[in-house]
């Protein structure tokens, strides 16, 4: 469901919250399994820097991820993420505790997704994102697919729309002598 500049612009306003998925969207989606039985994966430090900006903006940033490994909460600390909602196997059901949780409307939140556990958040937030490599129901359901596959910039990508929207990107800019 593609929307309008002109509607970007008004759903960014209201948005206070940006969550995303990690495995396919801050990830490629791989997952490299060593022999002593950890795991790794790799981060897009754009993304990171996204986040980031996104907290100084002073959006709320969490993670809703269907795994729970310690690499992701190493990254999350590294980012400053507090929020963090891992090892989730009903994002729906996790996402209607956070909004009351934090005394929200689906419509303050902004998410990135990639894959069928995320359709019930993506279609319920007030923007939603994907990866181009994202399943195609997921493509179908969101606002903007962003044109980058998943652990490779679409972060940073959906940042900067949403930023840009919000008429905050110049002043993000300014901040860092850009």
């Amino acid at each position: 469901m593609r929307i309008s500049e002109a509607e970007m612009q008004q759903r960014a306003g209201a948005i206070r919250w940006l969550l995303t998925d990690v495995d396919g969207v801050l990830t490629d989606g791989r997952i490299h399994c060593h022999a002593d039985g950890s795991q790794s994966l790799a981060f897009d430090v754009k993304d990171g820097m996204a986040l980031v900006l996104a907290q100084r903006a002073g959006l709320g940033v969490g993670l809703l991820s269907g795994r729970d490994v310690p690499v992701v909460r190493d990254r999350a600390t590294q980012l400053g993420i507090e929020t963090l909602m891992l090892g989730i196997t009903d994002k729906a059901a996790r996402f209607e505790q956070f909004l009351s949780e934090q005394q929200l409307e689906s419509a303050q939140i902004a998410y990135l997704g990639d894959d069928l556990p995320d359709l019930p958040v993506l279609r319920d937030c007030g923007l939603s994102f994907c990866p181009r490599d994202a399943a195609p129901e997921v493509r179908h359901a969101v606002h903007t697919v962003i044109d980058r596959n998943g652990g490779h910039g679409v972060v940073r990508q959906a940042v900067e729309m949403l930023l840009k929207a919000r008429g905050e990107w110049g002043g993000i800019l300014r901040a860092l002598g850009g």
